[in-house]
């Protein structure tokens, strides 16, 4: 009989014959996947009798890793900023850098007088920020905006239906914020409400920013796996964030409002340019955990 100890041992045996940098730690968390064990609950239970059902479904994970699928797809769930996402092939895999993303945004929203703090569903203060994520695949950041500020309405947009799938399966599981989250289909501003323009007072992006020459020396589980359509923006790879920074004063409240765009690190100075000549009065760019160019910020007005 095969216990999910068995398992952990034999999986992580296949996975050292694979792309797999830290076999244990993969091996352990496709266990955990396949036998509804989290953590330290698999220790405990580890010497029990693994199921049938559970072996065949490891043995179709470790498949799809040796085939150079991301560890992020096999498993079918990934961790954003302590949310627990539904990520697979329709949308990137979430990354850390589009967290300080994520953070740098939540900030700006704050400095502009959002609150920060758990959504009270029976509070009597009304909605106030609207908030404008363009391109949300998994819905990665907007869902952390709505959870974590609970004043802004969040309008996220995608122009792929697959996307806005995987965006709505994981608002169906983060409970009441996801009441302050809509969904709507379009290229970047063309899927707001003609009524927002003017009044939203921040915008953020992980637009794809990849230039077509770069595609080659992508990591294979990146240019093989990952929609193109999200991370490839066109020859020069600037061409959505010059999209996106060029329209956005159209769309922000001129009183006091930010844009917050990821970007490439080489990038960083042409982004730089472009939010200046669009109109922006304070524009910079923060870094990494890595400490690379990675998030521009561009303000306009003044918070009261």
């Amino acid at each position: 009989m095969t216990t999910w100890a068995d398992l952990r041992v034999k999986a992580t045996a296949r996975l050292r014959d694979t792309a797999a940098l830290a076999p244990e730690t993969e091996a352990r968390w496709m266990v955990e996947r396949v036998s509804g064990y989290d953590g330290v609950e698999l220790v405990v239970g580890e010497h029990e009798i693994a199921t049938a059902p559970a072996i065949q479904h490891l043995d179709d994970m470790l498949a799809r890793r040796a085939a150079g699928e991301p560890l992020q797809y096999v498993l079918g769930r990934w961790g954003f900023l302590g949310l627990d996402l539904l990520v697979d092939r329709r949308v990137l895999v979430p990354r850390p850098e589009t967290e300080v993303v994520a953070r740098t945004a939540i900030d700006e929203t704050v400095r502009l007088g959002a609150r920060r703090g758990a959504h009270d569903p029976w509070g009597a203060g009304a909605t106030s920020f609207p908030v404008a994520d363009l391109g949300t695949g998994s819905g990665a950041i907007a869902i952390a905006l709505a959870r974590d500020l609970p004043d802004v309405e969040v309008w996220a947009t995608d122009v792929s239906d697959d996307a806005l799938a995987v965006a709505r399966a994981n608002l169906a599981g983060v409970g009441s914020a996801a009441t302050r989250v809509r969904l709507g289909r379009g290229s970047w501003f063309d899927a707001l409400p003609d009524e927002l323009r003017g009044h939203v007072r921040l915008v953020v992006s992980n637009p794809p920013y990849v230039a077509e020459h770069e595609v080659a020396d992508l990591p294979a589980d990146v240019a093989d796996w990952e929609p193109r359509q999200a991370l490839v923006s066109g020859p020069s790879g600037l061409e959505a964030i010059e999209a996106i920074v060029g329209a956005a004063p159209h769309w922000l409240d001129p009183a006091a409002a930010a844009l917050v765009v990821e970007l490439a690190p080489h990038q960083a100075a042409a982004v730089v340019r472009a939010a200046t000549a669009a109109g922006f009065d304070d524009v910079r760019v923060e870094r990494d955990l890595a400490d690379r160019d990675r998030v521009l910020v561009a303000r306009v007005g003044h918070p009261a």
